[in-house]
């Protein structure tokens, strides 16, 4: 705080004076200890924690890239985009049921019902991993002869590590539930991407081959660190914020809140990846590294609707409770001009530069930067609606979300499976800027239907039904 006022201070003061309640509010977010405050300090670390991993992320494929080539470089991303995937899916959303029942059972001090809780859900990440892995190797063991050579090793390695990618997501979501953001997020996207690349040096300085198999073992060993080293400390530390006790389990109600959420985050995580697994099982490995670096680059632009949506929330909550429809509709649209402009700015000065920054993974990723104009066509469409589907959520229409992103997956799967044979990456992006046009779209419906506005950055303020109109629940 004391840096902040400093900060302040040297300021000229014409500035100083128009820059006060700017100033004054990110004081009281950074050090306020209402809820309020808690939320809001919590989506700034967050935001900056998921900034700095973008970066680490960026240099780190760079390296490993430049390391592996492209084909090694492709089967590692491959398994390690599935490992993660099925890894979080594995949960069965039982990780975000701990973020709905903490708070609750903490403000009413219900002691028995956090222990159960927060033991109940490390089990049966454990537990629901193993047996997926159980499956998956029992599947590779069976049908590996349909399979190619080259990704048995690794898919067997990315099988091993499903375990504590689950618990590694239990555990966030339990200091999430705490309001603990560095604790939550840092392991994740910090500390095991600065694993996986000094465990890749290591194995480089020792002489190992610079393949998949040894990128694989690199994730394996710096997921099991991280996930270990997260589980230490989020007992030591839940031990000395609780006392020791008895334990009560409500399996069943948690997994009613658990599965709807398990469909809305799976779909949305299906969504955002099943393009590259999807390259993966029709091209050549060398060709989803490609792929996988434009996606990846243009992933950048995706940072302003990050960022729009954490500060959208907030705003759409007080206007649903105000039951004012003509102020929520001003925030949503408000809300998508700031998503689809910066987009639109970033997303071009991306695209001009991707010859450059796709060169710098090797000389054979420049041939990706077509697809990096197509990917934003996508891009632009999502933003043009804004957080629509954060307003849809914030209004308790979880199950018409699900509903959404399955249609939107299911549009997803439908173009990469019919383009990505006929006109290979080029099929595979135009694939995934139509599937993000399809959720666009869909988004838009929803929002008309059940608001009776138009979302849309180009929309006026007053588009929509009579601007006095209640919001109804």
């Amino acid at each position: 705080m004391a840096v902040c006022q400093t900060a302040g201070r040297m300021l000229p003061s014409a500035l100083r004076h128009r820059l006060s309640p700017s100033l004054q509010r990110l004081l009281t977010a950074l050090t306020g200890s209402d809820a309020r405050s808690r939320a809001q300090r919590m989506a700034v670390i967050a935001f900056v924690i998921r900034i700095l991993s973008a970066a680490i992320a960026f240099v780190s494929q760079i390296f490993l890239a430049r390391l592996m080539g492209e084909f090694e470089y492709g089967i590692f991303i491959f398994v390690w985009v599935m490992a993660v995937l099925f890894g979080n899916l594995s949960c069965l959303g039982l990780h975000a049921a701990v973020i709905r029942f903490l708070p609750e059972y903490s403000s009413t001090f219900a002691l028995a019902q956090i222990r159960g809780l927060t033991t109940t859900a490390r089990i049966f990440a454990l537990l629901s991993a193993s047996a997926f892995a159980a499956i998956g190797t029992a599947g590779l063991w069976l049908f590996g002869w349909a399979i190619e050579g080259y990704y048995l090793v690794p898919l067997y390695l990315g099988l091993v590590t499903l375990p504590m990618i689950a618990l590694g997501d239990v555990m966030d979501g339990t200091a999430r539930a705490h309001s603990w953001p560095v604790a939550a997020m840092s392991p994740t996207f910090i500390v095991r991407p600065l694993l996986i690349l000094a465990f890749m040096v290591l194995a480089t300085v020792a002489g190992l081959p610079h393949d998949a198999t040894t990128a694989m073992t690199a994730a394996l060993a710096a997921t099991y660190v991280t996930t270990l080293g997260q589980f230490a400390a989020m007992v030591w530390r839940l031990d000395r914020h609780y006392v020791r006790g008895p334990m009560k389990i409500d399996l069943g109600r948690w997994l009613r809140v658990a599965i709807p959420v398990f469909l809305v985050d799976g779909f949305g995580f299906l969504l955002t990846n099943s393009d590259v697994v999807i390259v993966g099982l029709y091209l050549k490995p060398d060709e989803v590294a490609i792929y996988f670096a434009a996606a990846k680059t243009m992933a950048l632009v995706h940072f302003v609707m990050f960022a729009v949506k954490a500060a959208a929330g907030p705003r759409f909550s007080a206007a649903m409770a105000a039951h004012d429809r003509h102020q929520l509709a001003e925030i949503a649209i408000e809300s998508a001009r700031w998503s689809f402009w910066p987009s639109l700015a970033i997303g071009c000065t991306v695209v001009l530069a991707g010859p450059l920054l796709l060169s710098l993974f090797g000389p054979a990723f420049p041939a990706g930067a077509p697809l990096m104009a197509i990917l934003l066509t996508g891009i632009l469409a999502k933003a043009f609606v804004g957080p629509a589907e954060t307003l849809l959520t914030m209004a308790g229409r979880q199950k018409l979300c699900v509903i959404l992103y399955a249609a939107a997956l299911g549009a997803n799967v439908a173009l990469n499976v019919t383009l990505i044979p006929r006109f290979g990456l080029t099929g595979a992006a135009s694939a995934t800027a139509g599937a993000m046009f399809a959720e666009a779209a869909i988004l838009h419906v929803a929002v008309r239907h059940t608001f009776g506005f138009t979302l849309l950055a180009l929309a006026g303020a007053g588009s929509g039904h009579d601007k006095n109109e209640a919001i109804k629940p």
